[in-house]
């Protein structure tokens, strides 16, 4: 009995340590497997659920690929979609020039602009406009209409033209003041002409740049920006997220001088405030009023200083007087150098015309003059030119 019994003991035993050495040995592989980056469990309790969940699905749908579409509406796409419409291309024909050679055949030209009034005026760039005898407006869906130029500024380059028949939308002008760097832009235009409506999307880079325009004066207070902006953006709208057209495109630098560098990323705009006091003038006067001297003058500069040994480095020498002028009112003379305007000091920074335009017309002003070696002060009312 005894015997029997001890034998019944052994066996569960071993039974016992059969069942052991399996668990153990089961859960060695498993953690082999585990470790081997075999699978890897969700939770260190389930381990096996995911993988028989993942196996069941490919099972499953072995041919078939489930994607979820989600409608991702932006600030950018909702300001596109609201001044889009507003947007325009301009084309205008150049008459040909009757030349040594002949008739030079007709020139088009293309730009952009922006309808900024329910009257249907249009913003856009005086360069893109000037010396054309018609002027068409492409709207956003294709349309053509025919557009009439109101005025323009060419030393700010703004122009204003109106657009016939009804219009799809406008856009509102902002607050160029209050923008600052790193603020999110957006460029809307026609660059080349052909690719109507494109969006460029960049940043505010700098306010109150500087440009020399090439014809005696400066392009001031511009709005650097890395929106791409390419040949036919020009007039067309930056705006800011608010939907608020913040400056109108005017230009982009590829190049600084004779250096052989060649820069990318640097688009210039007018500040809205500027196109706005301007557009505003010319919609109710038909023109812009500048201050006006009524002088010829030849730019001094500091090597024509050294050239013709003159009493000062930066000026502007008067060459010529407009009969009856305000400058011919005021007593200055041909020969005489002016060499401040009220406050502003002439210099490589604030040519003459800067100066002056930021005079007002029937305003009187003090002059600074170097006359025969000699500092006057003069006092004149500037008159008004369109």
């Amino acid at each position: 009995m005894q015997k029997e019994i001890r034998i019944i003991l052994i066996s569960i035993v071993l039974i016992l340590f059969s069942l052991g050495s399996g668990a153990v040995g089961g859960a060695a592989i498993i953690f082999l497997a585990v470790n081997q980056g075999l699978f890897v469990p969700a939770t260190s309790s389930t381990p096996t659920s995911q993988v028989a969940t993942v196996s069941t699905a490919a099972t499953q749908t072995p041919n078939h690929l489930v994607v979820s579409t989600t409608e991702i509406e932006t600030a950018i796409t909702k300001t596109v979609a609201g001044v889009g419409p507003a947007v325009v291309t301009i084309v205008g024909n150049i008459p040909g020039q009757r030349g040594f050679f002949g008739q030079t055949a007709d020139q088009e030209v293309t730009g952009s602009g922006v309808i900024i009034s329910d009257q249907g005026y249009i913003l856009t760039n005086n360069h893109v406009v000037e010396g054309t005898s018609t002027l068409v407006a492409i709207l956003a869906n294709g349309e053509q209409r025919s557009v009439k130029l109101v005025g323009t500024d060419k030393f700010a380059d703004i122009a204003i033209l109106k657009i016939e028949g009804n219009i799809p939308a406008y856009a509102s002008l902002g607050n160029s003041d209050t923008l600052n760097a790193g603020e999110t832009v957006i460029a809307i235009g026609s660059p080349l002409g052909d690719l109507k409506n494109t969006v460029t999307v960049g940043v505010i880079s700098a306010t109150g740049r500087s440009l020399d325009s090439g014809n005696g004066y400066q392009l001031t207070d511009m709005i650097q920006t890395d929106a791409a902006i390419n040949h036919g953006n020009s007039g067309g709208p930056l705006v800011n997220l608010a939907g608020q057209v913040i400056g109108i495109n005017t230009l982009v630098v590829r190049g600084s001088g004779s250096s052989s560098d060649t820069a990318e990323g640097l688009g210039f705009a007018v500040p809205s405030n500027t196109a706005r006091a301007i557009a505003d003038q010319i919609i109710q006067k038909g023109y812009f009023a500048r201050p006006y001297l009524g002088i010829r003058y030849q730019w001094i500069t500091p090597d024509i200083a050294s050239m013709y040994d003159l009493p000062v480095q930066w000026g502007a020498y008067v060459v010529q007087l407009d009969s009856g002028s305000p400058a011919v009112k005021a007593g200055i003379k041909r020969g005489d150098i002016i060499t401040k305007i009220g406050s502003q000091t002439l210099d490589d920074s604030h040519p003459y015309i800067n100066a002056l335009f930021a005079q007002s017309p029937g305003v009187v002003v003090q002059l600074e003059i170097v006359r025969a070696g000699k500092t006057i002060q003069l006092e004149v009312t500037p008159g008004e030119s369109q």
